[in-house]
């Protein structure tokens, strides 16, 4: 039986595919939001904590007794999460179903999609959607205290790097489940020809700094990045230039629509049928 062909798009998730949903959180909670990047983050940061450890621990000691997000667990992260499918950027459910058909009538040639975020996984995955399309969802977690099951520690924390370990789990076809029984699965040697997902036919779509590593990866092992910006943000148009296009760290910068019309809807939907045909091609000359 031949080998299956995949085609991996993949994402990150806030700013991205839908507004940042832990900013979304915390202002559900009171938090004044601007205080907590801006000031608080920023804080631990100077003394030398990594950024995405900064704001978990932050959100962590938020859900202890007193705080204000006393009695934070995983079942009430997926209730604040099943409000996401309502948020989703225009044109994704659609962009998914025409990927998926686009590669439909090629033989042993398939798409599938991924999340690789800093966000909260349980909140991520309150999603029906994300549950329902996404292969897998790499995200941050909070741990439970076992003697109250309210998130108060830190489980695992996405750092900016440590995106593209994800992407080498999905380039080996290491599964989720296994990597977190063999953590050190991923730095097991795999031959080239035996990698499950090729870099080149990785498709990454992301917004922030955090992206970065992940951009410069694909734009060097033959992958395709696309780094999109929310077009009524002067800043986040202003950074996507000096950041990411400017460098040329993405094919292109666009703003987060996914529709067939839309300039990033269409530029994926055409990059998944082109990377379809060459894997048909490669085949056809193995």
């Amino acid at each position: 039986m031949a080998r299956q062909e995949v085609i991996a798009v993949i994402f990150d998730f806030d700013d991205t595919l839908a507004p940042d949903t832990t900013t979304m959180l915390l202002r559900e909670h009171g938090i004044d939001t601007d205080l907590f990047w801006g000031e608080e983050v920023r804080a631990l940061v100077e003394r030398g904590y990594d950024q995405a450890v900064a704001w978990l621990t932050l959100v962590a000691e938020y859900a202890r007794e007193g705080g204000p997000l006393e009695g934070l667990s995983t079942e009430r992260l997926a209730e604040f999460g099943a409000r996401v499918d309502d948020l989703f950027y225009p044109g994704l459910p659609g962009l998914l179903d025409d990927l998926e058909n686009a590669v439909a009538g090629i033989r042993d040639v398939h798409v599938e999609f991924s999340i690789i975020s800093g966000g909260l996984r349980e909140l991520l995955e309150g999603s029906r959607l994300v549950r329902q399309r996404f292969a897998g969802v790499y995200a941050s977690q909070l741990g439970e205290d076992p003697a109250t099951g309210r998130l108060t520690r830190l489980k695992r924390v996405i750092t900016f790097t440590e995106k593209t370990r994800y992407l080498f789990e999905i380039n080996k076809g290491i599964l989720p489940a296994a990597a977190l029984v063999n953590p050190y699965l991923v730095n097991e040697e795999v031959k080239a020809a035996d990698r499950r997902v090729p870099f080149e036919n990785m498709i990454y779509v992301g917004d922030g700094l955090t992206d970065i590593p992940c951009f410069s990866l694909l734009k060097a092992s033959g992958g395709t990045p696309f780094g999109v910006f929310d077009p009524a943000r002067e800043e986040s148009a202003k950074r996507a230039f000096l950041k990411f296009l400017q460098p040329e760290r993405v094919v292109g910068m666009h703003a987060a629509k996914y529709g067939p019309t839309d300039e990033l809807g269409a530029l994926i939907r055409t990059a998944v049928q082109a990377k379809a045909t060459d894997a048909t091609v490669r085949r056809a000359q193995a």
